[in-house]
């Protein structure tokens, strides 16, 4: 069998060397073939040096450094476009995910599981807000996805090649992997662990990056908010029917003399102008997630990698596009991927063809 482990890097200078000596510890012991497939997405620090320097001691460590820094979930399917095994095994570079906890995915995946997704049941180095934070998004995304989307899960995971050609058709952006995995299906199964503190360095997901993603989640696998205006239209109806049958006892039986109506109009208007600026807050997410796919820009850019012969795999694939190589070997940091549209493609093909 072979194997390939993609690990998206951002800052990850510190951690390569032990993530290097552990996964190559791992994957001798566990399987034959295998390769290392990391993603620089965009670092700012040594990670492209580490990386190149990896690759000149390790013939099994291929790298692809994208121009600038694309998000995660990009540098994920960067990764995920480049492997060719029988199985692929997603695992971030921060060492909080135990490499060694491979060895048993590989053990299930023998025995016909297609997807082993590894659960956690402890966080450690994660403060207390946090935690609760997660927990409490987990169980909100699994009770309104149209999918169900396992708790307490991140990426790491080990996934059958069919499941990975499957992912890799899904061209969507905004991504959310643990979403998608779920949603191809096939036989899926959990392996409990304890999540480590980050060996090294800071944690490149802030508070604003957490939220995004977790709206990119619920954004790209639920449809509940765009029926929370409904719900509320609705319950603004029953309370209009219930405040008109108030009015009107109190204009039969109520004292003239006592103003009313003011405050409560007040309140009803600034209550009513809060829920439309929040529906149209929301549906603005969804127009502009279907904005950002309508504009078919290739998911990324490519300014350098190694470890691949020229024509052996399509750099960003995608229904409407595919790319032109370079040269063999590494390529210098200004070369880009020329994108070029299918549909100019087929015109070419034709008019050589006749």
């Amino acid at each position: 069998m072979k194997l390939a482990v993609v690990i998206p890097a951002f800052n990850e200078e510190k951690n390569l060397d032990t993530l290097h000596r552990r996964l190559t510890g791992v994957l001798e012991g566990c399987c034959g073939e295998h390769e290392l497939i990391f993603v620089n997405d965009g670092s700012r620090d040594g990670t492209l040096q580490g990386l190149r320097l990896l690759a000149e001691k390790d013939p099994r460590v291929k790298y692809v450094s994208l121009s600038r820094n694309f998000g995660h979930e990009v540098a994920v399917a960067a990764g995920l476009d480049r492997a060719d095994a029988d199985a692929v095994v997603l695992i971030d570079a921060d060492l909080q995910d135990p490499p060694e906890l491979i060895a048993r995915m590989v053990e299930r995946w023998k025995q016909g599981v297609d997807v082993v997704y590894a659960q956690r049941v402890r966080r450690r180095g994660d403060g207390a807000l946090k935690r609760l934070s997660i927990y409490v998004f987990y169980r909100l995304l699994a009770r309104i996805s149209d999918v169900e989307i396992p708790l307490d899960t991140g990426n790491f995971r080990l996934m059958d090649r069919r499941v990975t050609e499957a992912v890799k058709r899904c061209r969507e952006n905004p991504r959310y992997v643990r979403g998608l995995v779920p949603w191809v299906g096939f036989r899926q199964e959990a392996l409990a662990f304890e999540r480590d503190a980050r060996h090294a360095g800071r944690t490149n997901y802030g508070l604003f990056r957490l939220v995004k993603l977790a709206l990119d989640g619920i954004f790209s696998f639920s449809q509940v908010p765009l029926k929370i205006g409904t719900w509320i239209g609705g319950l603004m109806v029953a309370l209009s029917v219930l405040g008109i049958v108030v009015v009107l006892a109190d204009k039969l039986f109520g004292d003239p003399s006592v103003p009313r109506g003011f405050y409560f109009l007040a309140c009803a208007m600034f209550f009513l102008g809060g829920v439309q600026m929040f529906l149209l807050g929301m549906l603005a997410s969804y127009v502009g997630c279907i904005f950002q796919n309508v504009q078919d820009r290739p998911m990324y850019v490519v300014a350098e990698e190694r470890g691949w012969r020229p024509g052996e795999h399509d750099p960003a694939p995608s229904a409407r596009s595919f790319a032109v190589r370079g040269p063999a070997g590494v390529r210098a940091t200004p070369a880009v991927d020329v994108v070029v549209r299918r549909e100019v493609v087929d015109r070419v093909e034709e008019r050589a063809g006749g």
